[in-house]
């Protein structure tokens, strides 16, 4: 039996892994810190949990033990991280590390977490330039990308068979972050969906189950490269929302603005000013297949989230209001004023 280990693998993109590879027969390690955040479905699936430290080499080590077929990294965020993963990626027959489309930067530098909004010229290939590498604050806008550079040019200039994957706003059940609960918590609240730029911007999604269908490609084809991983839609807010919806058995009251928000009114987490879409050719002809688009991936993470929000196991784990990623996307007062001029002056027009 084919061994993996997936460091950090009890978020949602190690638990989507190590579900996949356990249903297709691996034997399937995942490390993390805390025993009580181990997924009960990993667990029923077979998968077994060790507890270490990422950023400990020694209890990686140990975790890691003589060798394994497959390791994947879901939590190397730096330089430093990469090199702790090199002794372990040379008695790997395949190395997986995560990375993100953060690394990319347009023609003039921009990307995806500088002020300036990044325009690229079409779908984004995975030989377009990146930021520049540095070990600044990883968990900083200007950080998280360089840092991943930097991380992916260490284990790439090995020589070791590694694979980097490079997904944009994932989506799964168990998220840390679920950007799918704003317009969820929208329709349990019965609120109107308001969208900037008509909903139309376009930020790539990309399921943690289509990340797995590609580790496992990765796995079964050992080799040193940079791969896109994405669903394969490319869906605007507007149809993100509309499909979560329908998913709910819902009907929006839709208020579409012309142009940017209105302050908080109308944000949405997809709403790139230019779209941001990856380029999947290199991964398909390695022989990816996607394991769905995104409403059929993205169906799971709805019903987790509706099982929660009313009162599931995993209610705590739930963003609360006061969440200052979130707190933007449900300023319900601001829209209320907002809608209340809006009104106000239609009857005035009329």
């Amino acid at each position: 039996m084919s061994r993996a280990i997936v460091l950090g693998g009890t978020g949602v993109v190690g638990r989507a892994i190590a579900l996949r590879l356990a249903r297709d027969g691996w034997r399937v390690d995942v490390t993390g810190r805390e025993a009580r955040n181990m997924p009960s479905d990993l667990t029923a699936a077979g998968v077994s949990f060790v507890r270490a430290d990422s950023r400990d080499a020694t209890e990686v080590a140990v975790a890691f033990g003589a060798g394994a077929d497959l390791l994947v990294d879901c939590v190397c965020y730096t330089a430093a991280d990469a090199r702790r993963l090199l002794p372990l990626a040379r008695d790997a027959t395949s190395t997986v590390m995560i990375s993100s489309k953060a690394v990319y930067a347009d023609a003039v530098g921009n990307h995806s977490n500088s002020d300036v909004p990044p325009q690229f010229d079409g779908p984004i290939r995975e030989t377009q330039s990146t930021v520049r590498p540095s070990d600044i604050d990883f968990d900083s806008r200007e950080g998280y990308g360089a840092n991943k550079v930097a991380a992916e040019r260490v284990l790439l200039d090995s020589g070791l068979p590694v694979s980097v994957l490079r997904p944009s706003k994932i989506h799964g059940r168990g998220a840390a972050r679920p950007r799918e609960w704003v317009f969820v918590k929208r329709v349990l609240d019965r609120r109107p969906l308001l969208l900037a730029r008509r909903g139309a911007g376009v930020d790539h999604t990309t399921a943690a189950a289509n990340l797995a269908a590609l580790v496992e490609i990765a796995a079964a084809r050992p080799g040193t490269r940079v791969l896109n991983c994405a669903d394969p839609d490319a869906p605007s807010g507007l149809e993100i929302a509309r499909a979560i919806a329908r998913l709910l058995d819902h009907e929006w009251h839709e208020v579409l603005l012309d142009g940017d928000a209105v302050g908080n009114v109308g944000l949405h987490p997809w709403d790139a000013v230019h779209p941001i879409v990856l380029d999947m050719s290199e991964a398909q002809a390695l022989g990816y297949s996607p394991a769905g688009d995104f409403v059929s991936t993205v169906a799971d993470e709805v019903d987790w989230l509706v099982r929660e929000a009313r009162g599931g196991a995993d209610v705590a784990s739930l963003p609360s209001g006061d969440d200052p990623f979130f707190a933007p996307y449900f300023d319900y007062a601001a829209e209320d004023r907002f809608l209340e001029a809006r009104a106000m002056s239609v009857g005035r027009l009329g």
